[in-house]
């Protein structure tokens, strides 16, 4: 009979990843970098926002704590404004406060919620926040504003979003997959269950905005796509097992490497939308920032893989650490893979022994046959 578990490996540190100074006193419940420079930012359950300055030359990589900001409760969710100057923060204190942390600034309360804050993304495109809270609603903020732009009503609490503009996906409790174009934020788009049978952990939008990942407390991952002529190319796969021990998929990062090859593919689109002016590609189609279509899970069995979706092959499963990995990030340029291992709760309060655990946040310089697609082998193309 399968069981879901937790890691026991005794290892912290078997992939020989770099160390952050001073980590946290509690477990990370996320973890970003800035867009623009080399600032990674943790949030955690001791109530704190942490940055540290990110360094490297070579395999050389230091790191240096700059700043930190607290709430009254724990803090579960962060993101950062596009042009890097500030962080946002929300959790259990029910507010995300607005952290100019460049500037060296005082924290700002912008948005609130009627229960703890879950998820926080900020949408350059509309130059809003978008929060999604356990009180069952999604709101959209002008920072400058009091007030929530417009509240969306969710089936039920959010529990994972994720944004690439025109895409947004939240999963919520009982398996609930809302996905929004942001072209027309008020409005539902579609409203999918999950193809996984048990709790959403995490979702992941595509590079392109053509689906998304959704990831499970069962070990699994699912890759679904929008489009209804795409629906043959959906599909999951199992992750993060070890025999009957199930463990959750708690984190989801696409690799945000420049494909040459959807480059060219997207240049070949602009030459037939000028020459044939086909209408069924919209003048303003952006090129690709991110096409490598390659990503990482991460999950509580301790370990962390590279996957490609496209061949739907394992490109690298690292070895295990001694305790989960709740949450990771890749930075700007894909050069860096950011990952905490610490005790993520799953076995609840009963199973925590604060003398014995400790938090550690990790450091992964990516080789390129770890983040590379590669061609799809075979018909099954299940690894």
């Amino acid at each position: 009979m399968a069981t879901f578990g937790t890691a026991v490996a005794t290892n912290q540190n078997p992939n020989k990843s770099v160390e952050v100074a001073q980590p946290p006193s509690d477990s990370v419940s996320s973890l970003c970098f800035s867009p623009k420079a080399n600032f990674l930012v943790a949030t955690s359950w001791d109530n704190q926002v942490r940055c540290w300055e990110i360094s490297r030359s070579g395999a050389a990589v230091a790191s240096v704590p700059k700043a930190s900001i607290s709430h009254d409760q724990p803090v579960l969710c962060s993101t950062w404004k596009d042009d890097g100057t500030t962080v946002f923060s929300g959790g259990c204190d029910k507010q995300v406060k607005m952290w100019p942390l460049l500037s060296g600034g005082q924290p700002v309360t912008v948005a609130m919620h009627d229960a703890p804050i879950k998820e926080v993304a900020w949408i350059p495109e509309l130059n809003l926040l978008v929060t999604g809270s356990w009180d069952k609603t999604l709101k959209y903020w002008d920072t400058r504003q009091s007030n929530p732009v417009h509240t969306q009503q969710l089936p039920d609490r959010c529990y994972a979003l994720t944004v690439k503009h025109p895409l947004m996906v939240v999963g919520t409790a009982d398996r609930n997959l809302i996905v929004f174009n942001l072209n027309n934020p008020q409005t539902e788009f579609k409203r999918i269950p999950s193809p996984l049978k048990y709790q959403t952990r995490c979702v992941a939008a595509f590079p392109d905005q053509q689906g998304f990942l959704v990831g499970s407390i069962e070990g699994r991952v699912g890759v679904h796509h929008l489009d209804d002529s795409q629906q043959s190319k959906n599909f999951t796969f199992k992750c993060h097992r070890d025999g009957s021990e199930i463990y959750s998929v708690n984190s989801l990062n696409f690799h945000p490497a420049l494909n040459l090859c959807s480059l060219w593919s997207y240049i070949l689109q602009r030459i037939f939308i000028h020459q044939l002016k086909c209408p069924f590609f919209c003048e303003d189609f952006d090129a690709p920032a991110q096409i490598h279509h390659t990503f990482a899970t991460a999950g509580s069995d301790g370990a962390f893989n590279f996957w490609d979706k496209d061949s739907k092959q394992r490109l690298k499963a690292m070895s295990r650490c001694g305790q989960p990995i709740p949450c990771s990030t890749f930075n700007s340029d894909g050069s860096i893979f950011a990952y905490s291992v610490c005790y993520d709760w799953s076995k609840g309060a009963e199973n925590h022994n604060p003398a014995t655990a400790k938090t550690y946040i990790y450091l992964h310089l990516p080789q390129e046959s770890e983040v590379k697609g590669k061609p799809r082998v075979g018909t099954s193309g299940r690894k």
